[in-house]
C-alpha cells in the first residue's frame, strides 16, 4: 500500500518529511481511517507515511495559565475519556469520545484524526464546536491558529495544505456556569455511524441562559451552529414551552440528506428530539451520569499502550526487517512491511489465531495486544510493530494452563464456529486485568468491539464473569 514508513523521533521530521514529499505523504497517528482509504483505494498516489506515535509528549492534555485546554495530535478518544481534566471541563467532548466505534478504536484514533477526516458524522467535531476549539496548523515556513469553523471547507474537505500537521487543539475550559451535553442518535448503541449528532453548552447567569451553542453533527455538510435557537434561548430559563421552541429551531436549521441510514425527513425531525434531549438533560443535571465512573478502556495495567519513544528517526521499506517481540518470543520479520499489522502476523510470524472478519475495524477478531493495549491489529500498519510488545491469542496461555478467559468459554460453551472466539477472549483478558471483578455492564462495554454472528452473547457474558469469579 506504501512503499516506505518514517517513524519520527521529533516533530521537525515530520515537518521535513511533509515539505519534501507532499501530497506523496500522510501522518499516520492512529490510521483508522487512513488504511481503510488507502485499502479501498480512496486514497491514491500516497507513497510515504509518516508514523508520529513515538514522538515524546504528543498524547498530553494540558490546562494552561489563560484557563485553555490543550490536546497533542496523539491525544486518542480513550485519553479524552480517561482525563480528569476533560471530563469536568470539557465533559461533551469526553462524552462524544466514549461512543466513538468500540474501546479498540478508542485507543487508536485520535481526536486530530477525527477533526482532519472532516466527516460532517464525526462525533468529536460537534462538541469541540460548540466549545469554542481553535487548531494550530505548522508547516516548515509558517504556523497558523484559526478556529475550527474556519477549519472545513465541505465534505471531507479542511483549508489544510499538504505540508501542514495539525499540532495542537485549544479551547476555553468550561467553568461552573457552563454546563454541557452531548447526545449521539445512530442504528445501534455501539460501533455507529451518527445519523444526528447534537453538542449544547449553556452559559447561566443564576437560573436563567446568559446564551448557548447548539452545534449539529450529520446533518449538513459541515457540523453547523443552530444559530437561530442559540439566539432565542439568551435570557430564557430552561423550561418546557422553551425546549420545545428551541428543539424546533435547530430541527429547522438543519439541512440533511438522505441516505442509507436514513431520510432526510427523519434526521430532521430527530435533530429537534436530540436537542431537546440535550437541553432537558443540563436542566435535569443527568448529563454527567451519562458517563462511567470508571470507564472500560481495555488498557489493562500498564499506562495506556504507551510505545517506547526513539531518539532517531527510522524508515522502513521493502528491505528494512521489522524487529518485533510477539508474546515474548523475539521476530526478525524480513517481508510484510507493507502490509497490516494482523497480516503481519498470521503470513510472516505465522500466528494465525488472530483472525481477518471485516478487515475494518468492526468486528474485533482481530484483536491484539499492542504495548499494552487492545486494538485492532486490521487497522495498524505493519511497521508500527518494530520495537512493540504484541499478545495475541497465542500468547495468553501460561504454557500447558489455559487463561482463566480461556477455560470459563469451555465451561460456559460460549463458543460455536469459535472465529470471533479470539477476539472475545482477548478483550475478556485485557478487561479483567483492568477491573478484576466488572460489573457486568463493564463487561458489555467491553465487548462492543466484538461481534458474534452465532449466539447471543449470554454464553460469552457469563463466561467473563465466572473467569472473573475464579480468578485469584
Amino acid at each position: 500500500m506504501w512503499s516506505e514508513y518514517i517513524t519520527a523521533s521529533r516533530l521537525d521530521e515530520v515537518i521535513e518529511v511533509l515539505a519534501e514529499k507532499g501530497e506523496r505523504a500522510r501522518i499516520v497517528a492512529g490510521a483508522t481511517d487512513l488504511m481503510l482509504e488507502m485499502e479501498r483505494g480512496v486514497r491514491k498516489g500516497i507513497t510515504t507515511l509518516i508514523d508520529i506515535t513515538r514522538i515524546p509528549s504528543m498524547d498530553q492534555i494540558t490546562l494552561d495559565e489563560e484557563g485553555w485546554i490543550h490536546l497533542g495530535p496523539m491525544v486518542t478518544h480513550n485519553h479524552c475519556v480517561a482525563s480528569k481534566l476533560i471530563r469536568e471541563h470539557a465533559l461533551p467532548l469526553a462524552l462524544a469520545a466514549w461512543q466513538v466505534g468500540s474501546p479498540q478504536i478508542r485507543n487508536r484514533g485520535t481526536i486530530a484524526g477525527n477533526l482532519i477526516t472532516a466527516s460532517p458524522a464525526n462525533d468529536t467535531i460537534t462538541p469541540l464546536m460548540a466549545l469554542g476549539a481553535q487548531v494550530t496548523l505548522r508547516s516548515k515556513t509558517s504556523e497558523r491558529e484559526l478556529p475550527l469553523s474556519e477549519f472545513y471547507t465541505g465534505v471531507r474537505r479542511t483549508v489544510m495544505q499538504a505540508d501542514e500537521m495539525l499540532v495542537n487543539i485549544s479551547f476555553p475550559a468550561l467553568k461552573d456556569n457552563q454546563p454541557g451535553m452531548f447526545i449521539k442518535f445512530g442504528l445501534r448503541q455501539a460501533q455507529a455511524i451518527s445519523m444526528v449528532n447534537v453538542a449544547a453548552v449553556l452559559t447561566m447567569r443564576n437560573s436563567s441562559i446568559e446564551s448557548a451553542q447548539i452545534t449539529l453533527g450529520s446533518v449538513a455538510p459541515t457540523i453547523i451552529h443552530a444559530t437561530e435557537a442559540e439566539k432565542f434561548l439568551a435570557g430564557k430559563y430552561l423550561e418546557e414551552n422553551i425546549l420545545r421552541e428551541a428543539a424546533q429551531l435547530a430541527s429547522t436549521a438543519s439541512k440533511p440528506i438522505s441516505d442509507i441510514r436514513g431520510s432526510a425527513a427523519y434526521r430532521r425531525v430527530m435533530t429537534g428530539v436530540i436537542t431537546k434531549r440535550a437541553l432537558q438533560a443540563i436542566e435535569n443535571g443527568f448529563n454527567r451520569r451519562q458517563l462511567p465512573e470508571t470507564p472500560v478502556l481495555l488498557w489493562g495495567k500498564r499506562d495506556n499502550g504507551k510505545p517506547v519513544h526513539l531518539t532517531t528517526q527510522h524508515l522502513h521499506d521493502s528491505t528494512t526487517p521489522i524487529v518485533t517481540k510477539i508474546n515474548g518470543k523475539l521476530y526478525k520479520l524480513a517481508s510484510g512491511q507493507n502490509k497490516s499489522l494482523l497480516r503481519l502476523i498470521r503470513e510472516e510470524a505465522g500466528l494465525v489465531g488472530s483472525k481477518e472478519g471485516c478487515a475494518e475495524g468492526e468486528c474485533g477478531a482481530c484483536t491484539v495486544f499492542l504495548d499494552g493495549a487492545a486494538v485492532m491489529s486490521c487497522m495498524v500498519p505493519a511497521p508500527r510493530a518494530d520495537g512493540a510488545e504484541i499478545v495475541t491469542i497465542e500468547g495468553l496461555a501460561s504454557g500447558d494452563v489455559l487463561h482463566p478467559v480461556q477455560e470459563a468459554f469451555i465451561v460456559e460453551d460460549a463458543v460455536q464456529c469459535g472465529y470471533c472466539t479470539p477476539g472475545f477472549i482477548m478483550s475478556g483478558a485485557k478487561l479483567l486485568e483492568e477491573k478484576p471483578r466488572p460489573s457486568r455492564e463493564d463487561i458489555q462495554h467491553a465487548l462492543t468491539g466484538n461481534l458474534c454472528r452465532c449466539t447471543g452473547y449470554y454464553n460469552i457474558i457469563k463466561a467473563i464473569e465466572r473467569a472473573a469469579q475464579e480468578k485469584p
